[in-house]
């Protein structure tokens, strides 16, 4: 798909991290971006940026992305290219050991369920809403496409770590809806692929110490730093220009590997 004003976008999480810097870099190719977001000071900042659109949206909830899809369409028309960038992550082990008393107390079932609802079933949710409009577009070039989606995982998906049960379930989740729904959507020229990135310098990060970050930065092969939301946005622009990228999920994480811990 060749980017530009004839284009319409919708990126999720877009007003920080992996989000905010895919939506300017698809705006700087000159495609119309809607930015969904609960934070609405951070989303509307950076759709004032990119000339924009800014919807609030709780991507469980699916009446939310009913009303911010149209929020979008309604300025831009309707997306061709849909991102996936909202997402949570918390660390808990299985099982919590009070060493001094003995008392054992398993992960809770509410935290594990929202990490699930938001990084999986919202990701779910805004594909099948926002395929459900892309497959009654005219195809946009000689191939017969119609439109892209592409979604975020992790590294964890494939090497998660102890405590990051709840995450590593809900990333597998979605590397694994990638290629079932990419065959799903061939027939009507929509790709679906997704991106697994590594160790990125994203708000997730911030809350770190500097040695902690300098620790996990050392841990990369090459380049042994972290990684940058915008070798992110700029990996999402290559696959929506690249027509023969589907039903793919690509490591972006300089060569690493998670250990146990």
């Amino acid at each position: 798909m060749e980017l530009g004003s004839g284009i319409s976008a919708v990126v999720t999480g877009g007003a920080s991290g992996l989000g905010a810097a895919t939506a300017r870099k698809l705006s700087s190719h000159g495609v119309k971006v809607g930015i969904f977001d609960l934070n609405e000071e951070q989303g509307k900042a950076v759709a004032d940026e990119i000339g924009g659109v800014f919807a609030k949206c709780d991507v469980t909830n699916e009446d939310d992305v009913v009303s911010a899809l149209q929020t979008v369409r309604d300025a831009h028309g309707q997306e061709r290219i849909l991102v996936n960038c909202a997402g949570i992550a918390i660390g808990k082990r299985l099982l919590k050991k009070d060493r001094e008393t003995g008392t054992i107390t398993p992960h809770d079932v509410a935290s594990f369920s929202k990490v699930v609802q938001i990084n999986l079933i919202g990701t779910f949710t805004m594909m099948s809403k926002s395929a459900a409009g892309m497959v009654t577009l005219d195809p946009i070039n000689d191939d017969g496409e119609r439109g892209v989606i592409v979604s975020t995982a992790s590294v964890a998906a494939e090497e998660g770590q102890i405590g990051q049960v709840a995450y590593s379930a809900s990333k597998g989740g979605v590397q694994s809806m990638t290629l079932p729904l990419a065959r799903d959507l061939s027939k009507d020229g929509v790709r679906v692929n997704a991106i697994l990135p590594g160790l990125f310098h994203t708000p997730m990060f911030d809350g770190l110490p500097d040695e902690a970050r300098d620790a996990l930065a050392a841990s990369v092969p090459f380049p042994s730093r972290l990684g940058s939301p915008n070798e992110y946005a700029q990996l999402v622009a290559d696959i929506c220009q690249n027509v023969m990228l589907n039903g793919v999920n690509i490591r972006l994480d300089g060569a690493v590997r998670l250990g146990p811990r």
